[in-house]
C-alpha cells in the first residue's frame, strides 16, 4: 500500500504557515491603527460646568477630521427649568445624507444655556457629529450632574457620557425584556475578574460546541482516532484529543486577538475560496486514508525510532494532530457568536488583550470538551478490529467528504453542490447495500440511495437548492422568508432611518458565505409567528459578502465583527438598548428578541 510522505514534514510547514499569517495579522493590526475610526467620547469630547449661577456652558472638544452638526442639538433637565440653549453660528455645507445644507462647528463649540435650578440637577445632552472618512454616528447621550443657585464645577456621573448609539456601549436595559447574552457578557468581561471569566466563558463555549461550525471537528478528531487501528487505548486517544484541542484552541485565541486589535472581524478572510478550498482538499485527503488508498503516518522505520525514544509516543505523529487542529481552528474562526463577539469588543475597546485572550481560550476550551470525550471513550467505544473497525472508519471517511463539501458550499455553484451531494449519497448507499447483509445496514444503504436519488432528480430538472431539491417541481416547497431592502452604505441606512415613517427598523448584517446567515433565512424568517411579529417594521438587509471598504464602514458604524447580526431599531430611528442578535437564533428565542420592538 502507497504511503504519503512524512507527516511530520508536513505538519511543521502547516503550524508555520499558521503562525506566519497570525504574525501577519498582527502586522496589519499596527498598519491599519490609525485608519480606524475613534470612539465617539474621544471625537467628540462632551464637558459642562456653571458659568455663572443661571447659566451652564456645555462644551464639545472636536477631534481633526470630524465635525458636530448644529440641528440635532438637544437638552433637558431633571431638577431644573432650561431656558432656550443660545447656539452660535456654524459653517454651512450641504449634506448628501439629508439632501440640504446644515451648518457644522469643527475644533470646539460651547453653548450657554439659560437654567434656574436650587441646587443639584442633572443635565441631559444629545449630540451628533460625523467623520470626514464618510462614517456617520448615530446621536450620542451625555449626562453631568451640576449645581444651580451658585458657581461651580460640572460633576459627571460615572458613565454619563456612554452613547446610547450603535458606535458605542448600549444603555441599560429597560422594562420587562430580558438583557441580551451581550449585556450579560460585557458585564462579565467589564469586571476584569478571571476567576468569573473563565468558567463563564467555558460554558459558554461548551454551548458553542454543538454548532454546525464546531461539530465538523468531532469527525476530524474521530477518524484521527479510528486511524490508529486496534491499538487505540483511552490514554492514546486522550493524548490525541488534547494535542488537537491544544492545536485549535491556540490558535482561536491567536486569531480572536488580532481580529479585535485589528477592529474587524477575520471571517471574511478566512471564509474566500482558497483557505475554503485547502481545508476541504486537507479533509478529503484524510478521507481517502479512512477508505484505505494510504495511511497517513510517518514511515515505519522513522516510526520505530521515534517510540524507542519517546518510550511511549510518537512525537510526529502528535505534532500532526496538533497542526491538524491549529488548522481546524480556521473551520471555528469564522462562526461570530454572542460570547465571541463580545470578547472581541472588548478587546477591541479595550486592548486588554490578558483578559480577552483568556476569555477566547476558556471558550476553545469549552467547545474541545465532546473532543476529549471522543479521546476519553476511543478504548471502549470504538471498535477494536474486524469488519466493524473497517465499517466506522469507511463511515469517517464519508463524514469528512460531507465536511469538505459542506465548508465549500458557500463558494461553489449550487448545481456543484447538488452533484457533490447526489455522488456522495449514491456512492455510501450502494457500498452499504452490496457490502453488509445486515438488516440496519442495508436499511441505512438504502436511505442514503433514496437521498441520493432525490438530489440527481432535483439538479436534473433544474433544481438549485440542496435543502429542497424538489421545490421547483412543487415536492416541499420552502416557505416563503422575509422581503429586505437591501442598502450598502452608511449614508443609505441613516436615509432609510429617516424616512421610516414611524416604523420600528431592523437591520440584518447577511452574506453568502454565512452558513448561520443562511439557516436564519431557512429556519427562522419563514417562521410566521416571527413575519407576523415584523409585520409592520421596515426590514433592511446589508450584504457583506465582499467585504469592500462600503461593508466594512458599515461593520465599524455597529463596532461588529461579521455577520450574522440583526440591529433593532424604535420608531425615532434609535437603536434599541440591549437588543442585538448576533449569531443563529431559533425562531422562539428570536421572537424573545423580537420583544424589544414593542
Amino acid at each position: 500500500m502507497p504511503r504519503l510522505p512524512s507527516l511530520r514534514p508536513f505538519a511543521v510547514q502547516a503550524f508555520a504557515l499558521v503562525l506566519l499569517a497570525f504574525s501577519l495579522l498582527f502586522a496589519a493590526a499596527t498598519a491599519r491603527a490609525e485608519e480606524e475610526f475613534l470612539d465617539p467620547n474621544v471625537a467628540f469630547k462632551f464637558s459642562a460646568r456653571m458659568a455663572d449661577p443661571q447659566t451652564i456652558a456645555v462644551t464639545y472638544e472636536i477631534a481633526d477630521k470630524y465635525y458636530m452638526y448644529r440641528e440635532p442639538f438637544a437638552f433637558s433637565a431633571t431638577g431644573a427649568t432650561l431656558g432656550t440653549p443660545q447656539l452660535p453660528a456654524g459653517k454651512v455645507k450641504y449634506d448628501e445624507t439629508f439632501q440640504k445644507d446644515v451648518e457644522t462647528y469643527r475644533k470646539v463649540v460651547t453653548i450657554t444655556i439659560p437654567v434656574q435650578a436650587d441646587g443639584m440637577f442633572t443635565l441631559k445632552a444629545v449630540s451628533q457629529g460625523c467623520a470626514d472618512a464618510g462614517l456617520c454616528y448615530s446621536p450620542q447621550e451625555a449626562t453631568a450632574r451640576l449645581v444651580g443657585g451658585g458657581s461651580g464645577p460640572a460633576m459627571s456621573l460615572p458613565g454619563a457620557a456612554d452613547p446610547v448609539s450603535p458606535a458605542g456601549p448600549a444603555t441599560p436595559a429597560t422594562g420587562d425584556a430580558p438583557g441580551s447574552e451581550l449585556s450579560g457578557i460585557a458585564s462579565v468581561l467589564g469586571g476584569g475578574k478571571l476567576l468569573v471569566i473563565l468558567p463563564a466563558f467555558l460554558l459558554l463555549g461548551l454551548g458553542l460546541a454543538f454548532t454546525p461550525c464546531v461539530l465538523p471537528m468531532v469527525p476530524i478528531l474521530s477518524s484521527i482516532i479510528v486511524g490508529e487501528g486496534a491499538q487505540v487505548k483511552r490514554s492514546r486517544g486522550f493524548v490525541l484529543s488534547v494535542a488537537y484541542s491544544l492545536g485549535m484552541a491556540i490558535v482561536y485565541t491567536a486569531l480572536g486577538v488580532a481580529a479585535g486589535l485589528i477592529g474587524e472581524g477575520l471571517a471574511a478572510t478566512l471564509q474566500n475560496p482558497w483557505v475554503l478550498g485547502a481545508v476541504a482538499l486537507l479533509m478529503v485527503v484524510m478521507a481517502l486514508s479512512m477508505f484505505g488508498f494510504y495511511n497517513l503516518q510517518l514511515p515505519a522505520g522513522l516510526q520505530t525510532r521515534l517510540a524507542g525514544a519517546s518510550g511511549r509516543q510518537s512525537s510526529g505523529k502528535l505534532a500532526g494532530v496538533f497542526a491538524m487542529g491549529a488548522i481546524s481552528a480556521l473551520i471555528v474562526g469564522p462562526c461570530v457568536a454572542a460570547p465571541l463577539a463580545g470578547a472581541l469588543v472588548y478587546i477591541s475597546q479595550t486592548r486588554d488583550v490578558l483578559v480577552g485572550g483568556a476569555a477566547l481560550f476558556a471558550m476553545a476550551v469549552g467547545m474541545s470538551i465532546p473532543l476529549l470525550l471522543v479521546g476519553v471513550s476511543a478504548g471502549s467505544l470504538l471498535p477494536r478490529a474486524g469488519s466493524w473497525m473497517e465499517a466506522v472508519k469507511k463511515f469517517f471517511g464519508v463524514l469528512m467528504l460531507a465536511m469538505a463539501l459542506w465548508l465549500v458550499s458557500p463558494v461553489i455553484p449550487p448545481a456543484a453542490q447538488m452533484i457533490g451531494w447526489t455522488a456522495l449519497f449514491l456512492g455510501y448507499g450502494f457500498y452499504l447495500l452490496r457490502a453488509h447483509r445486515h438488516f440496519a445496514a442495508m436499511a441505512l444503504g438504502a436511505a442514503f440511495a433514496i437521498l441520493g436519488a432525490i438530489q440527481l432528480v432535483g439538479v436534473a430538472t433544474g433544481g438549485r437548492d440542496a435543502l429542497a431539491p424538489l421545490a421547483h417541481l412543487g415536492v416541499g416547497a420552502p416557505k416563503h422568508g422575509l422581503t429586505f431592502t437591501r442598502i450598502k452604505t452608511v449614508e443609505q441606512l441613516d436615509a432609510a432611518l429617516a424616512n421610516a415613517n414611524g416604523k420600528t427598523v431592523m437591520l440584518d448584517f447577511y452574506a453568502d458565505w454565512c452558513v448561520s446567515c443562511i439557516e436564519m433565512e431557512k429556519l427562522t424568517f419563514v417562521d410566521e409567528r416571527v413575519q407576523a411579529k415584523l409585520n409592520n417594521t421596515l426590514l433592511l438587509q446589508v450584504d457583506v459578502t465582499a467585504n469592500d471598504e462600503a461593508d466594512r464602514a458599515m461593520l465599524k458604524r455597529f463596532t461588529l465583527f461579521g455577520p450574522p447580526a440583526i440591529i433593532l431599531f424604535d420608531n425615532t430611528g434609535q437603536e434599541i438598548a440591549d437588543s442585538r442578535v448576533i449569531g443563529y437564533q431559533a425562531p422562539d428565542k428570536f421572537l424573545t428578541s423580537l420583544s424589544r420592538l414593542n
